[in-house]
């Protein structure tokens, strides 16, 4: 490309040129509605696994302790780019997942290992706000559950876990909103998400810039509110303890 060729695709005009949306607005519908689906089941799959490894994290064994926080490192520390690869070329390679479509637009032997990887990433990050979250509550709430004759499972679970919940929702939030983000490297294995879409009608159109401004529009409309929510949500939280 020339130098008056790039200077022409920078105009403000196509940034703006949203011509394209008539013939492919669908792309984005089904885009946003694939990166919602995606995001969401993702990070509810991680809860579970999230809830085992922070109290793994928080247990006297070092065996168990150390389990947890090589899982925790081991996926905090590596590109979620990389783990996607290896989860669906490598572990989902052997198993050949038939492929099948549901809603029209899910292809479930790509939709599968994409939920995986993203799910097993979060939980590294969700399993550190359980732990901090149970590591806020008053050590004198456990005490005092037991010695009302509570075992060490009952007092987590009766006394502290609930009061944790408290602590741990908004950063729980947070990170559905981080998810929804990361989510558009699934791009790279052809699921048709939001970023997807994006790709596609440019490559289609020609038109190289204003189908990823839409796509950013689109993200912060979803990201934007929904942060704006947590906060409130978090003031709220802050004025109870106030009282």
């Amino acid at each position: 490309m020339t130098w008056s060729g790039l200077f022409e695709n920078m105009s403000p005009a196509n940034f703006i040129n949203f011509s394209f949306l008539p013939k492919f607005g669908t792309f984005f519908i089904q885009g946003v509605e694939y990166t919602l689906i995606l995001s969401v089941i993702a990070v509810a799959i991680a809860v579970i696994p999230a809830l085992l490894l922070a109290l793994m994290r928080l247990s006297k064994n070092r065996v168990v302790k150390s389990v947890s926080g090589a899982y925790i490192a081991l996926f905090r520390s590596t590109p979620l780019l990389v783990q996607l690869y290896i989860i669906y070329f490598g572990v989902f390679g052997l198993i050949k997942i038939p492929s099948y479509n549901i809603f029209g637009f899910i292809d479930i032997a790509r939709f599968i290992p994409g939920v995986v990887a993203l799910a097993l990433n979060s939980a590294a990050y969700v399993a550190e706000i359980f732990r901090a979250g149970i590591l806020a509550v008053d050590i004198g709430q456990t005490e005092a559950a037991r010695s009302l004759g509570l075992n060490g499972r009952q007092a987590m679970s009766l006394v502290v876990l609930p009061q944790a919940i408290k602590n741990i929702l908004p950063a729980l939030a947070n990170e559905i909103i981080t998810m929804v983000k990361e989510s558009s490297i699934c791009m790279t294995l052809g699921m048709t998400e939001l970023m997807w879409g994006a790709k596609t009608v440019a490559g289609t159109t020609y038109i190289t810039i204003a189908p990823y401004v839409l796509a950013a529009i689109v993200y912060f409309c979803i990201n934007f509110p929904a942060s704006k929510a947590i906060e409130a949500i978090e003031r709220r939280m802050r004025r109870g303890d106030k009282k």
